[in-house]
């Protein structure tokens, strides 16, 4: 199946699927001393690396061997979680070559393997941790349990030890104020509607994560299957939305992509919660067929590039608040200088 034949096309933006592991007779990392990780560390590290998946990979690093702009250009690309970008002595980074795994060494457990893939393939992402965790499985001795699986440093995680996440691009639903209503549908059902950086963190961009919350009393298979019929229903309910838009709110959507076309082209200063949000507006745009579909690839780059630690990689110098929403909208205006208007004629009424 070509990825333009893939469902959700232009609603999923990625899928993830996230093991948590512990070996067996060590304790927990947060109880580990600092001479005890470092030992870890050497155990776990190796095993990875002899993957198949891992033989070259991306990135193979302790955590204090990156500085804290590499750390949080790591977090924006959803390589790492928040909490292990503050990890140091002791933790460590394994990378597949195509970015799509990744292992965090000593986190809140002792292995948290990820797999990442982008649209709406998360059996692809399933089977991909899977494989390595079987193969990872024949190497190391876990903790396990007969009676409870899995046993993780958080009790929530204790099982399976998976999370499995769809990111939904849900603009129609936000626009139709639905979105509040059917969050509360989905978090009535087991599941949890988080922000853009998981837990705790803010929907920009009109983008929610959507997850498993359940981990204990259901196997791998049972929590996937449910994940899927939501995400099927969710798409189905993104798409009736932006249809139902077009037809009753033509105006408001011209406004709204007219205003963010405006706002990109002239601004000479934008926020990264602006940015997203502008950016989400051009993405609804391409899909509604307002502005060219091969205008869509750059904007999906521009969600990553235009965040603070991106920004200033690429300045190759620490950025105040003020010079990085000064260097973003220079960035934006030059990126997308070439997009031509809303092609608002498309849309009944206008």
């Amino acid at each position: 199946m070509s990825s333009d034949q893939l469902p959700g096309r232009g609603i999923v933006m990625s899928s993830r699927v996230r093991l948590a592991r512990n070996l067996k007779d060590h304790p927990f990392p947060g109880w580990l001393k600092k001479k005890q990780r470092e030992d870890l560390l050497g155990i776990l590290q190796p095993a990875i690396i002899h993957l198949p998946e891992m033989k070259t990979p991306f990135l193979n690093k302790a955590m204090d061997a990156f500085n804290p702009l590499e750390k949080q250009m790591l977090v924006e690309e959803h390589l790492i979680s928040r909490e292990h970008a503050a990890k140091n002595s002791g933790s460590g980074l394994v990378v597949s070559a195509d970015k799509m795994l990744s292992v965090m060494i000593n986190e809140e457990d002792h292995l948290r393997l990820q797999a990442i893939y982008p649209e709406f393939r998360l059996e692809e992402a399933w089977n991909a941790i899977d494989r390595i965790d079987s193969e990872l499985e024949d190497e190391l001795n876990f903790a396990f349990s007969p009676t409870l699986g899995y046993l993780t440093a958080c009790p929530t995680n204790v099982g399976t030890g998976m999370r499995a996440s769809v990111m939904l691009h849900l603009p129609g639903l936000v626009l139709s104020d639905q979105i509040n209503q059917v969050i509360k549908s989905v978090n009535q059902i087991g599941l949890a509607v988080r922000g853009l950086y998981g837990e705790g963190t803010e929907a920009l961009g009109n983008l929610f994560q959507v997850s498993n919350q359940m981990t204990l009393g259901e196997s791998e298979r049972d929590i996937l299957n449910r994940l899927l019929k939501v995400i099927q229903h969710l798409i189905e309910h993104e798409h009736n939305a932006r249809q139902k838009i077009l037809q009753d709110k033509s105006r408001i959507v011209a406004d709204q992509l007219g205003r963010a076309y405006g706002i990109i082209s002239h601004a000479y200063s934008i926020s990264s919660k602006e940015a997203l949000n502008l950016l989400s507006l051009l993405i609804l745009g391409v899909d509604l067929g307002l502005w060219p579909a091969s205008l869509r690839a750059k904007i999906d780059d521009l969600f990553i590039h235009t965040q603070p630690a991106h920004l200033q990689k690429a300045a190759e110098k620490k950025l105040g608040a003020e010079e990085r929403d000064a260097v973003r909208a220079d960035l934006l205006r030059e990126k997308l200088k070439s997009i031509p208007a809303p092609n608002t004629k498309k849309l009944k009424g206008i």
